[in-house]
């Protein structure tokens, strides 16, 4: 049957309108993927391969399980395109992505090859996807990748797909060669200018290479132009928590920006499970524990298994912990640590929670023992540690407080709080010989060597700081303990009467303690009254007097001088 001129049009004009409804249907279920609304592209790409069982179809739905960790699901999808379209290539790719995740490089080369075969010679769309296969994984395979890439691009003759250069992009940033993923990216623009994930990509790059302004501009631009692309925000978002923290007296303000970008990447993604669990790690990051606290109740609820509930458990220890609900934090804790069964999974902040936790439980040799453990894999834990010290130092657990100050000095020497360290570790080793000596139990002088080491070093890290010198001088007054004493406590009393009375005499605030000035006095006095230097002897009494005229030994001192000079040391403190 002849058909007219217009049945013909007609006739064309619906396959058209079929293939663009088709291929409208296709191009809206990747464009979900880019966005990562993944659980949408799903639904969509279930409905195209019930309408239409094509190989692409196919590829792209196994394609969105492989993103979404549902591994049987994307083999199953990826057979069935075999199935469906032998001579199609792309899900030969997808099954040896899969092998390649299941870490079977073998039976993945297999399906590459396949996959290869079955394509047409001019076809770059195979080994652009390989080579993408090897960059998603979490060891990403260089090696591998850039041959398949380069291919890609060769086969490319006209450079017609924006893609290839989006994955070279991805393979440079990847090892961060800077000026060479920069140029892929640029490239892909220039072929789509509306190509969001590179401009997110190179907002990325700038990021991680702590160019923030330059990532802001990059990132801002794509929500101005698009406001319903979630990678954006979430890449602000993630932008903003590590400005935070190069930044800390700015930390509040760009934590807030952070978290807000987090809530708009929820609200325009699927605030999936996995989207929720990134939440809540970032919640941690920006130290918002309350709401922390609650969104992980919430996700608790849903009873997930695997690493999943493992993250779960150690966020609500974590934030009960930090909200102060220290038995229901150590519960927690417990809890984790009995659950995981792969002892790689626990990190350094686990061992550190739970030692606070026990710690805040008066368990200290169970907390010392754990946050040990945190200091060893992470030395930057090592203010968890001089907390435990100075729990044993407020105890009066002298033997403890000084070895674990010790531990902490040694790994933090010049950190947070170093020279209160110093300062304690000194004064705990001294109390721990007096209580020693007090008990005649002959301790070891080396605690008093350990003694005169940390303020000695804490003298020299803080010149300042010259009640440093007041506690050499007691400490060596113990060590010059006996019968021929050889003043060597001398030297730093009078460090420290020198720096005090400028500082009186500067009228500097806070004032040096009378008490401990007095002590200083005495002390030199003494001495020089046993050498029988009765001049310098009346000269500190009388400087102790002016201080306090009603001081007992000061005034006894200045009694003795007319009195013939001892003939063993006495022992002034």
């Amino acid at each position: 049957m002849k058909m007219t001129k217009k049945a013909i049009a007609l006739s064309l004009g619906l396959v058209v309108m079929g293939s663009a409804a088709f291929a409208q249907s296709l191009a809206d279920a990747k464009k979900a993927m880019d966005a990562e609304q993944y659980q949408k592209a799903t639904s969509m790409l279930k409905a195209l391969v019930k309408s239409s069982a094509k190989a692409e179809n196919f590829f792209n739905l196994g394609d969105v399980y492989l993103r979404r960790d549902y591994l049987d699901s994307a083999r199953a999808a990826f057979t069935q395109g075999v199935t469906a379209d032998p001579k199609s290539p792309l899900n030969y790719v997808g099954l040896g992505h899969a092998d390649l995740i299941a870490n079977n490089p073998s039976s993945a080369k297999t399906n590459f090859d396949k996959a290869i075969e079955v394509a047409s010679k001019k076809d770059q769309t195979p080994y652009l996807y390989i080579g993408k296969a090897y960059l998603t994984l979490a060891k990403p395979d260089f090696t591998a990748a850039l041959p398949n890439l380069q291919k890609a691009d060769e086969l490319d003759i006209s450079d017609k797909d924006p893609e290839t250069f989006l994955a070279l992009g991805d393979y440079y940033a990847m090892q961060k060669k800077n000026s060479e993923a920069l140029q892929k990216y640029m490239m892909a623009l220039s072929i789509n200018q509306n190509l969001n994930r590179a401009t997110v990509q190179m907002g990325r790059m700038y990021k991680e290479n702590r160019a923030f302004v330059e990532a802001e501009t990059e990132l801002k631009n794509v929500v101005t132009t698009d406001a319903n692309y979630g990678p954006a925000y979430r890449e602000l978002a993630e932008l903003y928590m590590q400005w935070a923290n190069q930044e800390p007296q700015n930390f509040a303000a760009k934590a807030a920006d952070a978290l807000a970008n987090y809530k708009k990447y929820l609200e325009l993604t699927d605030n999936s499970y996995e989207s929720r669990l990134r939440y809540a790690q970032f919640l941690f990051y920006a130290k918002d524990f309350p709401t922390l606290e609650k969104e992980t109740s919430e996700l608790a609820a849903m009873n997930m298994e695997g690493a999943s509930k493992l993250v779960i458990a150690r966020l609500r220890g974590y934030s009960a912990y930090e909200n102060k609900n220290y038995p229901q934090s150590l519960q927690y804790m417990k809890e984790f640590f009995a659950a995981v069964k792969d002892t790689s999974r626990i990190i350094s902040d686990d061992y550190l929670y739970l030692g606070k936790a026990q710690m805040q439980a008066k368990d200290d040799s169970s907390a010392l023992k754990n946050i040990m453990k945190s200091v060893t894999m992470d030395s930057t834990k090592v203010e968890a540690l001089a907390d435990v010290a100075q729990s044993f130092y407020d105890a009066k657990n002298y033997r403890m407080a000084a070895s674990t100050y010790e531990t902490v000095n040694r790994l933090n020497p010049k950190g947070k709080g170093a020279g209160y360290n110093l300062f304690n570790e000194g004064r705990a080793a001294y109390f721990y010989y007096g209580e020693g000596y007090a008990k005649k139990t002959n301790p070891s002088k080396g605690i008093l060597v350990k003694a005169d080491t940390a303020f000695a070093r804490l003298s020299r890290q803080s010149p300042g700081t010259i009640e440093s010198y007041l506690w050499r001088a007691r400490v060596n007054n113990y060590l010059d303990d006996g019968a021929n004493q050889t003043g060597a406590k001398l030297p730093y009393y009078q460090q420290y009467l020198d720096s005090a009375e400028a500082r009186v005499a500067k009228k500097f605030s806070p004032a040096p303690s009378p008490k401990t000035m007095i002590e200083a006095y005495n002390n030199i006095a003494g001495f020089a009254y046993y050498k029988e230097d009765k001049e310098k002897a009346k000269l500190y009494w009388e400087k102790a007097l002016v201080i306090d005229p009603a001081n007992a030994l000061a005034l006894e001192g200045i009694k003795s001088l007319t009195a013939p000079a001892p003939k063993v040391p006495v022992k002034r403190k």
